[in-house]
């Protein structure tokens, strides 16, 4: 059974793409299982989790309430009394990769083994090929420094950041781990914290330690996300704030969700927007020196920084905790603040 091509893009990018990002090259899928007589009894769900144990559950799951996995033929509930002779039917398009190109773009290794790659992304990387950018991405540098990768959907990612946002990615050189690290993330047991520049002062910052408020596309601008009461569930827990300028300060970021835009749509949602962001940020505040004004203004791209990722080892069971200092362009935004 060959299923090493398929993964819920929703899942395996940590957030909702837009539909120009899930356009790639299928192929189908077909599986038969009939029930034994030590399958009686159990549910759909748990049986397809056994005998199609290269999909995640997550996935199972989909397929069953979207009719690509029957039984006899027929749709039926997840919750469905497997009986003797049953004939599980299980039909799906494969997403291909073949048509990502490796190419010899240099990446910021932090930790390799055989089961996990960390990298530390820089700003003006996107991480995978879509509309608008096929190539130069982050996958096309690990099939060229990792060619066995091509062997896994999106090149073993399993969670994404933005293209001008640095900071730490895992990446999984097998299925298994691939699995065992979105499973991770769907249980919100890996770790991540950003740091950011924004604006406000800390001791206003704070007051909006957890932010709790779903997050779904904007109804009018479509490459927008915005705070929704119609949109997933989205947290993001403030952890700590120092003060910069008395208008700006660094702040520890928390994740406990991912959704796309997640820190910049939350923290703009409070009046907080990061500096530099594009989309979610505004313009400089009054109180500012040339200097400082200047560093703000030219800041091109957001203030966030993936400084800190956890989570376990999907072979070893280790917990394992990386870290990757601020890039040198935040670093000097922060001097400018600080000290002009």
């Amino acid at each position: 059974m060959n299923t090493s091509n398929l993964l819920d893009d929703g899942v395996l990018l940590d957030d909702e793409l837009t539909d120009s990002e899930t356009n790639p090259a299928q192929q189908n899928f077909l599986g038969d299982y009939e029930a034994t007589a030590t399958d009686v009894g159990v549910r759909l769900d748990k049986l397809a989790a056994t005998v199609f144990a290269d999909f995640s559950r997550a996935n199972l799951q989909k397929f069953i309430e979207s009719g690509a996995l029957r039984v006899n033929g027929e749709v039926v509930k997840a919750k469905y009394a497997i009986k003797a002779g049953d004939v599980l039917n299980l039909s799906v398009a494969l997403e291909q990769h073949s048509a990502d190109l490796p190419e010899n773009i240099a990446i910021d290794v932090v930790y390799c083994d055989d089961a996990v790659i960390v990298i530390n992304k820089p700003a003006n990387m996107v991480v995978h090929p879509g509309a608008g950018n096929p190539t130069g991405t982050l996958v096309n540098a690990l099939l060229y420094h990792y060619p066995q990768q091509a062997q896994l959907p999106r090149a073993g990612l399993v969670h994404r950041i933005d293209k001008d946002t640095t900071g730490l990615l895992v990446v999984a050189r097998n299925k298994s781990a691939q699995l065992a690290l979105i499973e991770q993330l769907k249980d919100k047991s890996v770790y991540r914290h950003y740091q950011c520049v924004v604006l406000g002062a800390a001791h206003e910052v704070l007051q909006h330690g957890c932010i709790d408020a779903p997050i779904g596309r904007h109804p009018s601008q479509r490459t927008k996300m915005a705070v929704r009461h119609t949109g997933k569930p989205a947290v993001t827990y403030i952890v700590s704030a120092k003060q910069l300028h008395e208008r700006y300060s660094l702040l520890d970021v928390q994740l406990q969700t991912g959704r796309t835009h997640q820190i910049r749509v939350h923290l703009s949602h409070v009046g907080h927007p990061i500096v530099g962001d594009p989309v979610y940020g505004t313009s400089p505040r009054a109180g500012l020196s040339q200097a400082q004004r200047q560093a703000v203004l030219n800041f091109n791209r957001q203030a966030l920084h993936a400084h800190t990722l956890g989570f376990i080892h999907p072979d070893t069971g280790e917990s394992m905790k990386f870290t990757a200092a601020l890039p040198d362009d935040m670093q000097q935004l922060i001097e400018v603040l600080q000290h002009d």
